[in-house]
């Protein structure tokens, strides 16, 4: 196992221990999580904001159990980071100072602005994103950063929390009106310059909220991160969220765990998305965890992956010690087909990226073995290519990886998937351009390959044999009765005996 690097993260109504591991300069997977619901800012808030012992009891044994967790890894540091219940606390300092001498832990307790960059950190790297701005609703606090052009511009804290109203209203049955001027009031307080149509969600009620929509409306795939949804559409049934009973909540997809504090957050993202002027949410499955860690991994790089550089490419490639045998040449020559049907009309010029993105990969699925290939890279890629790209970038890339040009629409999974895929006929041309250019290279020794299109007729041009690749060609499903020529120089000399 090589290096890896311990995120804990307290917040106020839970704690958490990630783990990850480095496989490269700018690769890295999760190996390890824990979470408990310390909650300890709970109490504190009708308390001038001191923790109570037994919400210090949980936390010590919580990241007493973290601590014992990370001596399973080769650790190479731990960060520890603490939010609004500490940096409210008159008592924080005494807390710190006694786990740092119980469990030779530092914990560095961050401002709300801080809070907020690294929650901006993880959302501009790791989501197809570069403008908006990120909203973390936590217990304390609700932290907002307004990203420009993929920059940080400015951040901001608010003294809205889920757990901070709990105490203050909902515990005391108050009037949800009474709740809703509490935060209309501190909404005031933000700079002018956070206004902005694509709000990025992030934290357990942003996620929670998305997770409920994607239930209701049956949506196909289940990944919460980069899930996207119009605000307009969804105002009234958050509304219903937070002034419904807690006993009917399931009713509304609200998972159980989620039922003591769901209102009080729905009420404050209602709030926030109507004062911000959005239109559109971008769920976000990372937050101040990864921009923590990933503030550390890119201190040379102004805390930004290079453009050239997917975070969950570089993870694949480095697990599975794929070699990059010829995939230079294989975009290149993936991007020749692709430029020839585009000219053509058959297809837009918008999938391009998902096409190389598949040729990259595409050579995984033989780390398995070599049968059912095409399902191996399918299966990785739908569960481990999730940074900076969208739903629809992700299932295509996957799909084109799953079929190998043969019986595109007679399976359930491109059913089950049609929603987030491109019409029919650029499905097609997409999977032929991807499966040809993997069997070219998979059944010869060749890397250069030219191309021409005419007459619907596509000629492949080779300095050498292609004879194995011609059989294995006939199996290809060709899209819109498509004609096929390959024409190569390898001369058959005269049999002699």
């Amino acid at each position: 196992m090589r290096s890896c690097i311990a995120i804990i993260d307290i917040g106020s109504n839970s704690a958490r221990l990630v783990i990850y591991e480095k496989s490269s300069t700018y690769g890295f997977h999760l190996i390890c999580e824990r979470k408990s619901k310390v909650r300890i800012g709970e109490g504190a808030y009708e308390k001038n904001g001191h923790l109570q012992a037994p919400a210090i009891s949980r936390a010590y044994l919580a990241l007493k159990e973290f601590i014992t967790t990370t001596q399973h890894y080769p650790i190479e540091k731990i960060l520890c980071v603490a939010t609004s219940a500490l940096r409210d606390a008159p008592n924080a300092q005494g807390f710190t100072s006694w786990i740092k001498n119980e469990l030779n832990l530092e914990i560095e307790i961050i401002d709300g602005k801080k809070e907020a960059y690294f929650g901006a950190i993880a959302a501009k790297n790791l989501l197809p994103i570069k403008n908006g701005i990120t909203l973390d609703i936590g217990g304390g606090s609700s932290d907002l950063a307004l990203l420009k052009n993929s920059k940080v511009i400015s951040t901001y804290s608010l003294n809205l929390g889920t757990v901070r109203l709990k105490e203050l209203f909902f515990d005391k049955n108050s009037s949800i009106d009474k709740a809703r001027n509490f935060i209309k009031k501190e909404l005031k307080k933000l700079p002018k310059e956070f206004k902005h149509k694509q709000i990025i969600g992030i934290g357990g009620t942003a996620r929670t909220l998305s997770k409920a929509i994607m239930k209701s409306e049956n949506y196909p795939f289940n990944n919460i991160h980069a899930f996207e949804y119009p605000v307009e559409q969804y105002m009234e049934y958050f509304k219903t969220i937070s002034e419904a009973q807690a006993n009917l909540l399931k009713y509304l997809h609200i998972p159980k765990g989620r039922f003591d504090t769901i209102r009080e957050g729905t009420l404050i993202w209602e709030e926030i998305l109507l004062y911000l002027d959005a239109k559109k949410v971008i769920t976000s499955g990372v937050g101040v965890r990864e921009g923590v860690f990933l503030d550390n991994l890119l201190k040379n790089n102004n805390s930004q992956f290079p453009k050239n550089i997917n975070p969950s490419i570089q993870s694949i490639l480095d697990r599975f010690d794929v070699q990059h045998i010829n995939t230079e040449q294989r975009k290149k020559n993936s991007s020749k087909l692709f430029k020839l049907f585009l000219n053509a009309g058959k297809i837009k010029n918008k999938y391009l990226k998902e096409l190389l993105y598949a040729t990259e990969l595409s050579e995984i699925g033989y780390k398995f073995n070599i049968y059912k290939t095409y399902e191996h890279a399918f299966y990785v890629t739908m569960q481990e290519f999730n940074y900076a790209v969208s739903h629809k970038e992700l299932v295509l890339t996957a799909m084109l990886l799953r079929f190998g040009g043969n019986d595109l629409y007679e399976k359930n999974i491109y059913k089950q998937y049609k929603k987030l895929l491109p019409k029919q006929a650029t499905f097609e041309f997409l999977s032929f351009i991807h499966t040809l250019t993997t069997t070219l290279y998979d059944q010869t020794a060749l890397k250069e390959f030219d191309f021409t299109f005419k007459d619907n007729k596509l000629t492949i041009i080779a300095k050498g044999s292609l004879y194995l690749v011609k059989e294995k060609l006939k199996e290809i499903e060709k899209p819109n009765n498509l004609k096929l020529e390959i024409f190569d120089k390898q001369k058959v000399p005269a049999y002699k005996f």
